[in-house]
């Protein structure tokens, strides 16, 4: 059974030029570290543009957005900055309503 979330991240971030295959590449190996995760209920990797990326992910409360923004996948894209992409923008939004998944 799916859990509710309440509130959310949604990052957005540059992929150093030439480099967008490789920042696709990361965001898929993310997946991995977020499956260990408890409290990430919800993620996605996400591409706004040629060269935009992002990642959107929801949590049932604020410690478990906490605990994201403390753990290795947080870690692995600041230590990407300048090498891989821009720096990012981190959004801490609120989760109004959801459709939970089926």
């Amino acid at each position: 059974m799916a859990r509710d979330v309440s509130v959310a991240l949604l990052v957005r971030f540059e992929a150093q030029p030439g480099r967008e295959q490789e920042v696709i590449d990361f965001l898929r190996r993310g997946l991995t570290l977020v499956q260990q995760e408890p409290d990430t209920v919800r993620w996605f990797a996400l591409r706004f543009g040629p060269t935009s990326f992002g990642i959107f992910d929801a949590f049932p409360d604020g410690a478990g957005r906490q605990a994201h923004l403390d753990g290795h996948v947080a870690a692995a894209l600041q230590s990407a900055v300048g090498s891989l992409i821009q720096q990012p923008t981190f959004e801490q939004v609120e989760v109004l309503v959801e459709r939970p998944p089926i």
